[in-house]
């Protein structure tokens, strides 16, 4: 079952759509659920809403594995503010990458994060039977990326975390220096993956490997339990993230 609705995001002062998926049985009993947060929240459920025509179809899965699991998504900004919400901090570098007409981009990670945490939570806490202490986060690409910064920042929150083709690239050294001062023993699992087949704009396979092995290096000695995969032949899209949702959700949620 599918909710969604608008909410104003306080710290950036813009509205977006949450969409909210809900167990088939939620309204017939009085249970309390894990939520899972996740980030481009128009590619998670269907094709129809989907950026480009491609969903990871998350509540299928969810409804054929009997998983008890609420799922918050939250919609994506347009063009390059997306980066701007999914960088924790500002890249002068990343303009060759994505527009030279701009001195900067990335930088609005934190208010976003402070968003989820402090407005969003909160209401779905309220208005949802939830486990408030329960809940987890995910993201690909850019999403994995801003995913790998609330883990660190809030790690006593996010417990469970995937991080899942992620653009750690576009905030190499500072999402490195982060992990290493951040204190991770509350957090339970956390997934990492990247495929061999992975590109965006001038970013290039090999970038994108080296960039999460090299995250992976530092994370696996700060969290107790640590899976990082690297998946042949998988590309950069929504349709190979789909592919992994049964990998990625039996670990994160199944004991």
């Amino acid at each position: 079952m599918y909710e969604h609705f608008e909410v104003t995001m306080t710290p950036l002062n813009r509205k977006r759509t949450v969409r909210v998926y809900l167990p088939e049985d939620y309204h017939e009993t009085a249970a309390r659920y894990p939520v899972l947060y996740m980030h481009d929240g128009q590619n998670l459920y269907h094709d129809e809403d989907a950026g480009y025509g491609m969903a990871w179809r998350i509540g299928e899965y969810i409804e054929k594995e009997k998983l008890d699991l609420i799922v918050v998504g939250i919609d994506c900004n347009e063009g390059l503010n997306r980066l701007d919400e999914y960088g924790p901090w500002k890249s002068t570098a990343m303009t060759d990458v994505f527009s030279t007409d701009r001195t900067s981009i990335g930088g609005e990670g934190k208010e976003y994060i402070e968003f989820i945490v402090n407005e969003l939570k909160p209401m779905m806490d309220e208005k949802y039977r939830t486990h408030p202490e329960q809940t987890s986060m995910a993201g690909s690409s850019m999403g994995g990326l801003i995913t790998t910064y609330a883990a660190c920042k809030y790690p006593h929150i996010f417990r469970r975390v995937a991080s899942i083709s992620s653009a750690f690239w576009f905030n190499q050294n500072e999402i490195e220096d982060f992990i290493k001062e951040s204190d991770l023993s509350t957090v339970e699992r956390f997934y990492m993956d990247i495929g061999t087949k992975e590109n965006t704009e001038s970013i290039d396979d090999l970038t994108y490997i080296d960039s999460s092995r090299d995250v992976y290096r530092i994370l696996k000695d700060k969290v107790q339990d640590c899976r990082f995969e690297i998946v042949e032949g998988a590309v950069h899209n929504e349709n190979a993230w789909r592919e992994r949702v049964p990998m990625i959700f039996d670990y994160l949620f199944k004991d």
